[in-house]
């Protein structure tokens, strides 16, 4: 077994985890003990792993609002799409540019973003969650492989929320993204983070591990490892507030908690109390990269 990311084989088990929101089954999650990368041994391959997204519950694909947990996170949705907007103008410093949107889901911050004058392009690889952003948003987004069409040097920006974490060949992934940047022009990854106060708390029962869809489990040592070895220029590390309560509440409902909106709340404003000053421990975090040079 080898790290897929600083290619280190010393490598050992760190916890087993259930796939709470489809199979059922139990998958184990290892660690590499250089670069501190948490991965999912034997996850399915790239022309297996489709089943595991078939499901109501996964909520990125599907828009569903059955039940609070998803009400919710639909609610503060609209909070981080003008958040994210808000990053994404500081960073680049354009009022308007060219946008690339990779597992854009059902086409939320694609839309959001056209309705503000960037010109936003959604790549998704999913076709039901294509035909409900057509639906839901009007917003056409294309095919995964569309990826390898594009013209290089093209986007001011590409965002990556919450999508790195599914990509089977990391590097050639990377290196195509950062053919496709224009000179300045910036990589927003979201991921979540083990390190965070509410993993350790949960344990296996952290919603963020989501195996086996969630290949791997990266830590701000692991990510800073990937973008310098892709050839990226780390640039900041930014908080994502709101994903510990959504995560929290998630755990507490595997759990089995009778309580678990309470529960959850309390623990995700434990773990964000805990991160204050220090993003590395926040429950997910957004790099910032740049080419080099």
């Amino acid at each position: 077994m080898e790290c897929p990311v600083c290619r280190n084989t010393e490598i050992i088990p760190a916890l087993t985890v259930r796939d709470h929101s489809v199979s059922g089954e139990i998958f184990e999650v290892v660690e590499c003990t250089r670069c501190r990368l948490r991965f999912t041994a034997g996850a399915p391959g790239d022309g297996e792993i489709s089943g595991y997204y078939q499901s109501e519950n996964y909520i990125s694909h599907s828009n569903t609002r059955k039940g609070m947990i998803n009400w919710l996170y639909h609610r503060v949705r609209n909070i981080t799409l003008a958040g994210k907007y808000r990053l994404l103008k500081k960073a680049t410093q354009k009022e308007k540019g060219k946008h690339l949107d990779i597992g854009a889901g059902t086409g939320a911050f694609v839309h959001y973003l056209r309705s503000k004058g960037w010109e936003s392009t959604g790549i998704e690889p999913d076709d039901t969650a294509r035909e409900r952003a057509r639906l839901h948003h009007r917003t056409h987004l294309l095919p995964a492989a569309a990826l390898d069409t594009m013209e290089p040097g093209s986007f001011d920006a590409i965002t990556l929320w919450h999508v790195l974490e599914h990509v089977h060949a990391l590097y050639p992934y990377l290196h195509r993204i950062k053919s496709l940047l224009r000179p300045g022009g910036l990589l927003f990854i979201a991921v979540p983070n083990y390190m965070s106060d509410d993993a350790r708390r949960y344990g296996a029962f952290w919603a963020a591990y989501d195996v086996p869809r969630h290949l791997y489990h990266f830590c701000p040592d692991a990510m800073l490892w990937l973008l310098n070895q892709s050839g990226f220029q780390f640039r900041q590390m930014i908080p994502m507030w709101w994903d510990s309560y959504y995560i929290s509440l998630l755990s507490e409902k595997y759990k089995g908690s009778s309580v678990a909106a309470l529960k959850g709340l309390v623990r995700g404003s434990l773990s964000n109390w805990k991160a204050i000053g220090n993003t590395a421990k926040c429950s997910s975090v957004i790099y910032i990269a740049g080419q080099e040079g």
